[in-house]
């Protein structure tokens, strides 16, 4: 069909006898067909599948939202890098923390960048990437706590908050004799709990206890010596061999171009210099 139409007007279009308007019937015809076959191979080009990575967009400075609403933070810089580097369009769907792993399994989102530790666990059900951060476990207690330790913590009588999903919640299901562990599911409900005197620990990662200690540093204090050291890294699909190899790749060069010390200084720079004075080493 086709090839015949397009025949049809170059035949027309080289006869000397075609009258005027005849010509002008025959080039509109070329254009339209034209632009058809131009248009055709723009949305063939803009069709490119999205990569579409899950996140919860409630742990600032990693996963936030501006102003406006619109994801913002260090992973959210690290997804449209990745996109770029692969090129490829990407949406962000924004999915409670403990949806994340089901929403990867059925195919709902493609990828997990959301601070996600990679850990044996969470491998039996999904793969992950090379490691991109290096963090641990530590807790933040009451101003007046005589606590020094997470085995301090774990005394009768004492209540331990954590956050339902998290490597701190997996810690204590499996640590945790003693105590009473109080599972929530928000970071700040579990903060609200220690600021006012309601759970004697919170266990997080060291840099949202650092952040949390600077909110309230009249009523906490950080223990910012991790108990248990972790790694962050991409969550896929089991099977997705093709696209873990594009995420290492990508990886491996955006830290060599130094992305992860950019993100570093964009975001982070107030607690690098912290973590520096401290002598604990830095996250990327």
């Amino acid at each position: 069909m086709y090839r015949r139409i397009w025949g049809g007007f170059v035949s027309r279009s080289v006869t000397s006898s075609a009258s005027p308007p005849q010509r002008t019937w025959v080039y509109l015809g070329l254009v339209l067909t034209l632009g058809g076959f131009l248009a055709g191979c723009s949305s063939r080009q803009a069709g490119v599948d999205p990569l579409i990575v899950g996140m919860e967009l409630a742990y600032p400075p990693f996963e936030m939202t501006d102003s406006n609403g619109s994801p913002t933070g260090v992973s959210v810089d690290l997804t449209h890098a990745l996109g770029a580097y692969l090129n490829r369009p990407v949406r962000i769907e924004n999915i409670p923390f403990d949806g994340l792993i089901p929403a990867l399994k059925t195919g709902k989102i493609d990828l997990i960048i959301s601070s996600m530790t990679a850990t044996p666990e969470r491998r039996q059900s999904i793969d992950f990437s090379d490691p991109y951060l290096k963090t641990g476990l530590c807790l933040l207690v009451g101003i007046d706590s005589n606590l020094h330790s997470i085995s301090d913590a774990d005394k009768e009588g004492r209540t331990v908050a954590v956050k339902k999903g998290t490597t701190g919640h997996a810690y204590a299901a499996t640590h945790i004799r003693n105590a009473t562990v109080l599972v929530l599911d928000k970071e700040a409900a579990c903060v609200l709990e220690v600021v006012q005197g309601k759970a004697d620990a919170f266990i997080y990662d060291q840099m949202s206890i650092y952040k949390t200690w600077r909110r309230y540093p009249d009523r906490t204090v950080a223990l910012l010596k991790p108990f248990q050291e972790e790694s962050w890294a991409i969550g896929l699909r089991k099977g997705t061999d093709r696209l873990r190899t594009q995420v290492n790749g990508f990886l491996s060069h955006f830290r060599k171009s130094g992305g992860f010390d950019r993100l570093a200084d964009k975001y982070l720079s107030e607690q690098k210099e912290a973590f520096r004075r401290m002598g604990y080493p830095f996250y990327f």
